[in-house]
């Protein structure tokens, strides 16, 4: 059913990947997929707040993100399945959605916690990657 199956975690809290990671594993088993798990690294926006931090902040966070991912996936039940790990940097559901057509994706599995009145107002990420995926999107409530 699924071929490629893209799961975004935020490294720095596992509450954003803890429910998601067992459907996506249980999928890729069913399914022989491969599971591609991706980090974004947000960007700092303004130029203004980037000088606030020392050169080549953004590129040392990058390559923390890229061992914590690491040190996360190894730890998981990944027997059988085809694994990748990625780790982007920009705006989250830009860098997910554009890493998923990249990949060639056919299901994102995404945690969503419960509404509050301002995600009603501005979206959360998990919101927009659903509004504007071309691929199936499965959410996972927290």
């Amino acid at each position: 059913m699924f071929k490629s199956i893209l799961v975004p975690i935020d490294i720095g809290h596992e509450s954003s990947w803890s429910k998601i990671v067992p459907v996506a594993i249980q999928l890729a088993k069913a399914d022989s997929s491969e599971l591609h798990f991706i980090n974004v690294v947000p960007d700092f926006g303004m130029s203004i707040v980037g000088s606030f931090f020392p050169e080549g902040h953004e590129k040392k966070m990058i390559e923390q993100a890229k061992e914590e991912l690491a040190k996360i996936v190894s730890g998981l039940p990944l027997e059988g399945i085809d694994v990748h790990m990625h780790v982007a940097h920009g705006t989250i559901y830009e860098e997910v959605l554009s890493a998923a057509e990249k990949l060639k994706s056919d299901l994102i599995i995404v945690t969503a916690h419960r509404p509050e009145l301002s995600d009603y107002l501005i979206g959360p990420n998990a919101a927009r990657i659903v509004r504007h995926a071309n691929q199936s999107v499965f959410v996972v409530r927290d």
